[in-house]
């Protein structure tokens, strides 16, 4: 039988390359169980990164060094020859299939240091979060019938308390009948004799943390409508569920049902790439523009840190900058100067 040595492309990566190479995609399969399409990306990335240090004159991994791998993810961003400049994601893809393929190497005693420690994939650039305008948060409301069928009730509760809360989808769909209370002004549960207190919705957010956030009037309206002309006719045909949405099957109304209440309206109202995240981030660019405190929307969207939530904060720069070049009669002079 042939061995590896003389089955050996001599133009082609040498063969010590080649069975480290092998050994981590085998580590990666067996031990790790990555999925066949994640197998395939990082096999062709790291093919591509063995023809880069053939290149370089590299025939083993001891050999590579620190600058090798930020060449290569130069080359990587800037193409070459016989490749195209790759995205950021994919070349952010490629130097973590590389990252791991020198750290394996280390762990597996290949090599004495690991020189691509230091070598980060690439930032990819800060997405704004999408939001709407208040008028086609209304022309979307709107387009539920909330004087037809039970289902519709339901449809429009579902869809201002998604903006009214700024809820993620999981979280409302999980909510429970009892999960709607009204507080009074001390904070305990109200008793229904009609002294002032607030309607709070109590979701249950990522690990398991629970937050109370006020709903508004025009949700608590909806929700009030949904709860007595259409939630009984739903859970006839269910099995007592305590869910606050039910579905025609009187069952708890899912993620995908939720979803697809969402994109009727959409079309309906003339909408286009409206998501339920679209209604959580409308909520929070809303209250920053009307002056709410960045703290206080953190607590309200459950995020863990004010920095996830101070990206909203550059949505309104943006907006605060657009009205000032509307409306200040100097502001084009002094953005020419």
């Amino acid at each position: 039988m042939a061995t590896e040595a003389d089955q050996h492309d001599p133009n082609g990566p040498d063969p010590a390359l080649l069975r480290a190479v092998r050994g981590y995609l085998d580590h990666l399969t067996v031990e790790r169980g990555l999925a066949a399409n994640t197998l395939s990306s990082y096999r062709r990335d790291l093919r591509r990164y063995l023809g880069f240090l053939t290149e370089r004159g590299r025939t083993s991994l001891a050999a590579v060094d620190e600058p090798d791998v930020t060449e290569f993810l130069r080359r990587l961003r800037e193409g070459d020859p016989a490749h195209p400049p790759l995205g950021t994601n994919s070349a952010g893809r490629a130097v973590v299939a590389v990252r791991g393929l020198h750290r394996f190497a280390q762990r597996e005693g290949l090599t004495a240091d690991d020189p691509a420690r230091g070598v980060r994939p690439p930032t990819p650039p800060r997405r704004l979060p999408k939001a709407v305008s208040l008028s086609d948060i209304e022309s979307l409301l709107a387009a539920v019938d909330a004087e037809g069928d039970p289902r519709a009730l339901r449809d429009r509760a579902l869809l201002e308390l998604l903006y009214g809360t700024g809820a993620r989808i999981s979280e409302a769909v999980g909510l429970d009948v009892d999960d709607i209370t009204r507080l009074d002004d001390s904070g305990a549960v109200a008793d229904g004799d009609g002294r002032p207190g607030v309607s709070v919705a109590r979701f249950r957010g990522k690990g398991g943390k629970e937050r109370l956030v006020p709903i508004g009037r025009f949700a608590r309206r909806a929700v009030d409508a949904y709860l007595v002309r259409a939630r009984p006719a739903l859970a006839r045909s269910g099995r007592g569920t305590p869910a606050l949405f039910l579905n025609a099957r009187g069952g708890r109304l899912t993620r995908q049902g939720a979803w697809a209440v969402l994109r009727a309206a959409a079309e309906r109202a003339g909408l286009s790439d409206v998501s339920p995240h679209t209604l959580r981030h409308s909520f929070a660019t809303h209250l920053l523009d009307g002056g709410a405190d960045v703290r206080v929307v953190q607590e309200l969207l459950g995020h863990a840190s004010v920095t996830t939530t101070q990206v909203y904060t550059l949505v309104t720069v943006d907006r605060l900058r657009e009205v000032y070049a509307a409306s200040h009669p100097r502001a084009n002079a002094i953005e020419r100067a």
